[in-house]
């Protein structure tokens, strides 16, 4: 009796974990709607996902590439964050890593940072050099315990997650979004309440926008935004790419937000 009680317990700590860790939108109680934004991606292929974690009401535009597998370049900096926190490779946002005087093609990176200007930068070496402290053991172990697209960290621990071996969906992207929102994700609150501080990019009486850009260097030809703004009355979570960069995708999820008076015109 006693291992058959064990066993029971074990199956159903499993099921909780696969029902956590589930990424299927289309659950029972969701509704989906199509988002009537085509203009704004200006003849470039891309997707955008947008959800009002309130009422579980979703927009979708291009449902087929909305769930096609991406690397999610620059847009990792979250999870590995979170990562680098809970594993102590960084104490806290305020961790600082010194330039090694090596000149970037970014003016801002070539100083000092923290965890947490280094995100607010995009800031690669820094989270590059974070990911060798966490190591590929550590590494693949979050990455797998938080599901996060197809889990594959084979590229390299400095480099798997650009234009290489990891690559997620939008769909996904909201997913793991909403998680960090409602603080699900399996890392201290604490350190899901630093990653959203260090998320913030706008801070307005009406909202607050938390996001993450990522833009693939090599040629540009792949731009991400993901995160989640918080208004009066709601929380929405999305993610967008497109054949681009992360700033033109940035300006999409801008321009849809006021589209659709989640944020007032005028801001």
């Amino acid at each position: 009796m006693k291992i058959f009680r064990i066993g029971l317990f074990l199956l159903l700590s499993l099921m909780l974990v696969w029902t956590g860790m589930s990424t299927d939108t289309s659950a029972k109680g969701t509704h989906e709607k199509e988002l009537d934004i085509e203009a704004l991606f200006n003849g470039k292929d891309g997707t955008m996902v947008l959800k009002n974690i309130k009422n579980d009401n979703v927009f979708v535009f291009n449902q087929e590439r909305s769930t096609e597998r991406f690397t999610p370049e620059s847009t990792f900096k979250v999870p590995n964050a979170l990562i680098g926190l809970q594993t102590s490779a960084v104490r806290d946002e305020y961790d600082v890593k010194r330039w090694d005087g090596i000149t970037r093609e970014f003016e801002a990176w070539n100083r000092d940072h923290t965890l947490g200007s280094g995100m607010r930068h995009s800031v690669i070496w820094y989270y590059q050099d974070m990911a060798r402290d966490i190591g590929e053991e550590r590494m693949e172990q979050y990455v797998n315990l938080i599901n996060y697209g197809n889990q594959d960290i084979s590229g390299g621990i400095d480099t798997f997650w650009l234009d290489s071996s990891l690559e997620i969906t939008a769909r996904e992207q909201m997913d793991f979004t909403e998680k960090l929102v409602r603080e699900q994700l399996p890392f201290e609150e604490k350190h899901q309440k630093t990653v959203k501080r260090m998320m913030i990019e706008d801070e307005q009486d009406e909202y607050t926008l938390h996001g993450k850009t990522g833009t693939r260097l090599s040629d540009f030809g792949l731009g991400w935004y993901v995160g989640f703004i918080t208004t009066k009355k709601d929380t929405w979570v999305f993610a967008v790419n497109l054949d681009g960069t992360g700033t033109k995708a940035k300006n999409i999820v801008l321009a849809t937000l006021k589209q659709m008076d989640i944020i007032n015109e005028e801001h």
